[in-house]
């Protein structure tokens, strides 16, 4: 791969991992694009969306699109086009907003399940909490 190549690529990783950024979703390139396998992952960056393990992605970039234009062409209007090939595991393909949606919905969710974790590890260490009086909330 060329030096112009290679910075491209470099590039489009940083500009996902500072978009995701700034969407509220934890993102991070991979060392070397995943060239060394750093902490055995091969994926160019991770994306902590849900959970303690993150999403590996891998970033492509083309310039003319080859390759790109006909799964552009099948997705159309639709926000998904799923590829199915005989005897093997099929996969998704989202526009970037659909993405972005999808992984805030995820990351809000992981939230409200922390919460809703929580309050169950509170209750069964501490009992239940009595319920809150006017006047409980008025000293608080």
């Amino acid at each position: 791969m060329g030096k112009a190549s290679r910075d491209k690529g470099i590039r489009r990783e940083r500009a996902l991992v500072e978009l995701h950024t700034k969407c509220g979703i934890r993102a991070e390139r991979v060392p070397l694009s995943g060239a060394s396998h750093y902490q055995g992952n091969g994926a160019d960056i991770d994306l902590h969306v849900r959970g303690a393990e993150p999403i590996k992605a891998e970033v492509k970039a083309r310039g003319e699109g080859n390759g790109f234009k006909t799964l552009q062409r099948w997705l159309g209007d639709n926000d998904a086009l799923f590829l199915w090939r005989d005897r093997a595991t099929p996969f998704v393909v989202l526009p970037l907003h659909v993405w972005l949606e999808v992984a805030d919905r995820s990351a809000r969710c992981d939230a409200d399940a922390d919460d809703a974790r929580r309050e169950r590890r509170h209750a069964i260490e501490h009992g239940p909490l009595p319920p809150a009086d006017a006047i409980t909330r008025s000293a608080a």
